[in-house]
């Protein structure tokens, strides 16, 4: 049985037209047409709707016109008609609805869909699509359902709990939206088939174990063998598991007090 999220507050009307584009779709290919990524397709047809992720336009407030969906994120988005004519699309968070009117200032009133300095935000919030520099665009807490809460501020950075549970320093002068993502029942959604799964661009894929030997370091035997090695491996016989993949100089690494906890 298929079961999708619930949408019944998103809005009839169709796109805007100006705001979206088509992209080429890659189905896991590079500049040589090789695949490089595999159990990708094409799929459907989408068009792509273009997100406004600063959203910059300090002390003008903007009308919510929309609540519509989008195929190329988990999240729901919102059209915003500002005081000054122009529309964008921003992410939409839970509480957002349709006829609110949000801004994007140093001083707004700190209710969902507001956009401030996380330095003029109150400890304990909940905030999204959270800038890492400032006037760099929301980078953290954009999928469905996610958020951080604001910890403590502590001279010119703020530490934020990611709903990952890792624990990290942003700039005081970065802007986050107030409120949790939209779209928190993603996790819940059960396609029904395979055929839902070819739409989406996603092909099958098959287990090492039903390989045969020369196609994966488990493969082969008579009937269903253990895997015969002693750490597990990908298909190119390359060790996974455990290992860490995070690069050891990596810039933001610094920023990061506590690391997401194992899931056992």
């Amino acid at each position: 049985m298929t079961v999708v999220p619930y949408r019944t507050l998103l809005t009839p009307e169709a796109r805007f037209k100006p705001l979206t584009k088509r992209l080429k779709t890659p189905a896991g290919r590079n500049s040589k047409g090789r695949i490089t990524v595999r159990h990708q397709e094409g799929g459907n047809k989408k068009i792509y709707r273009i997100i406004d992720f600063k959203q910059n336009k300090l002390d003008i407030p903007g009308r919510v016109e929309t609540i519509e969906y989008d195929p190329y994120r988990s999240a729901f988005i919102a059209r915003v008609v500002y005081r000054d004519g122009e529309r964008r699309y921003i992410l939409a968070v839970k509480d957002l609805r349709k006829d609110m009117v949000i801004i994007t200032s140093e001083n707004a009133p700190q209710i969902s869909g507001n956009r401030l300095r996380l330095k003029n935000i109150n400890v304990g919030t909940f905030v999204s699509n959270i800038e890492l520099r400032p006037s760099g665009g929301g980078k953290l807490a954009r999928s469905a359902g996610t958020y951080a809460e604001v910890l403590s501020h502590e001279g010119n950075t703020s530490i934020l709990r990611l709903s990952s549970k890792e624990t990290r320093k942003v700039p005081s002068q970065s802007f986050a939206t107030i409120g949790q993502v939209s779209n928190i029942d993603y996790g819940l959604i059960n396609y029904g088939k395979a055929g839902k799964s070819r739409w989406k661009g996603i092909r099958p894929t098959v287990r090492g174990t039903a390989m045969n030997p020369v196609d994966h370091p488990y493969g082969g035997g008579e009937g269903k063998q253990p895997r015969g090695t002693k750490r597990p491996k990908t298909r190119w016989g390359k060790i996974t598991g455990g290992r860490k993949t995070r690069h050891k100089k990596k810039w933001s690494s610094k920023f990061i007090i506590s690391r997401r906890p194992k899931v056992r």
